[in-house]
């Protein structure tokens, strides 16, 4: 038994669970899968387009903040100040120094960067990994993309395209695929995995340099090791003598396994026990007259009989309709999979969606999810349902953080604020 049991392994789950260790809970972590992190970029969007003004990306996202809640005043972030928000953001900037994938921001501090996605679009993210940083479209070098022949997933010539279309200087350029692997049949995990050796990434810088023109930088598709990662960058950069960056491809994220591996990793030493591979499906709880109720046990499926997992307070952040905490049924009924907690979700199927598919508004069924009090306790009205329970991240409702481009920023910051709140 635990002081408390974390439901979910994405960016706010480990966050919560980091944030209770360091105040001296017992934590314990379960999850069905292995969290968000390997599907994402690996950057952390606060805000990037709001609402009002979907089409134009945010350029200082903490000051856009108040504007956000005052159109919204449900929103996630309108549970916190802009300080909160901004010491969480600190806090994860310094754990990700320590587990050795440090994260930076714009020159300029306070605005969000511009990054090149796998399309060439200029993607806005407020942080990034130190791998991705040179990519800043507000940087004035020019780009040389380099792919590597039947290399899925990562289109240079498309890249240079489209970025060249926006103004951005670019061009794209070809590598022999025998510089990355030897393998016939790969993924790029298992590319990044090879770059960790230092005989095969001792092949990809000449051939760089010999691409390179003065006054560039090389973008990269995201391969450039796991384990080994700043040891590959450095040694690129060394042999090149320009900035190198990646560019995320389609998931698997490298990137993202990166940042779980070193987080996961980091919490273990902590001594937080870390669970993949164990769906939670129930939950008992007992609920006093007119008190909120409290959980006693939760029990997760295995392959003989459920298994009871008991803490002292419960933290739920198993990510909504995206990561499994929601589910549905073809009537349009959408319910919380484990404390059934109420939604926000339409639970009619007709307004789960807009009209047009790329819809400004974005779909209901994204912004639907639990409603939480100030203390981040999933509520009924006003009341706490469960007296030791709290919820963080994107399963929190009255926002589309795909929309918004405000994913990690609120799972860092409500999963910070939630743990906070009930270690005090």
């Amino acid at each position: 038994m635990s002081d408390l049991l974390v439901i979910g392994a994405g960016l706010s789950g480990l966050m919560a669970a980091y944030t209770a260790v360091k105040a001296g809970l017992s934590v314990n972590v379960v999850a069905k899968g292995l969290g968000s992190m390997h599907w994402s970029a690996a950057t952390i969007d606060v805000l990037g387009y709001s609402p009002a003004q979907p089409e134009t990306a945010v350029k200082r996202p903490l000051e856009q903040i108040p504007a956000l809640i005052k159109a919204n005043p449900q929103h996630p972030y309108a549970l916190l100040t802009n300080e909160h928000i901004a010491q969480a953001l600190a806090a994860f900037v310094a754990l990700s120094k320590d587990v050795g994938v440090p994260y930076g921001g714009a020159a300029n501090p306070g605005d969000n960067l511009l990054l090149p996605s796998p399309a060439g679009a200029a993607r806005p993210a407020y942080l990034a990994p130190k791998g991705q940083l040179a990519g800043d479209l507000s940087r004035s070098e020019p780009m040389l993309i380099v792919g590597f022949e039947g290399l899925r997933d990562f289109f240079p010539e498309l890249i240079a395209e489209n970025l060249n279309k926006l103004g951005y200087s670019a061009r794209a350029a070809f590598l022999p695929l025998k510089l990355a692997t030897n393998r016939r049949d790969f993924t790029n995990v298992q590319l990044a995995q090879g770059m960790d050796s230092k005989e095969q990434r001792a092949l990809l810088g000449p051939a760089l340099k010999k691409l390179l023109r003065p006054g560039e930088r090389i973008g990269l598709p995201a391969i450039l090791g796991i384990k080994a990662h700043a040891t590959v960058l450095a040694e690129l950069e060394r042999e090149t003598g320009a900035p190198v960056f990646e560019i995320p491809t389609l998931p698997p994220s490298v990137p993202g396994v990166r940042l779980y591996t070193a987080l996961r990793s980091y919490l273990q030493n902590l001594g937080v026990n870390l669970t993949a591979g164990m769906e939670v499906i129930h939950a008992s709880a007992v609920a006093p007259n007119g008190t909120p109720g409290s959980i006693q046990w939760v029990e997760s499926a295995t392959s003989s009989r459920p298994l009871k997992l008991l803490a002292d307070k419960f933290l739920l952040a198993t990510g909504g309709i995206l990561g499994g905490g929601f589910n549905s049924e073809m009537n349009g009924r959408v319910w919380e999979t484990i404390f059934d907690l109420p939604l926000t979700v339409p639970q009619n199927r007709a307004d789960w969606f807009q009209v047009r598919f790329i819809s400004p508004e974005g779909h209901p069924v994204f912004s639907g999810g639990v409603t939480v009090n100030k203390a981040f306790q999933p509520t009924a009205g006003e009341q706490p349902i469960y007296g030791n329970l709290w919820a963080a991240g994107n399963l929190l409702g009255h926002c589309d953080t795909i929309q918004e481009r405000s994913m990690e920023g609120i799972a860092i910051a409500t999963g910070v604020a939630a743990a906070q709140a009930l270690s005090s």
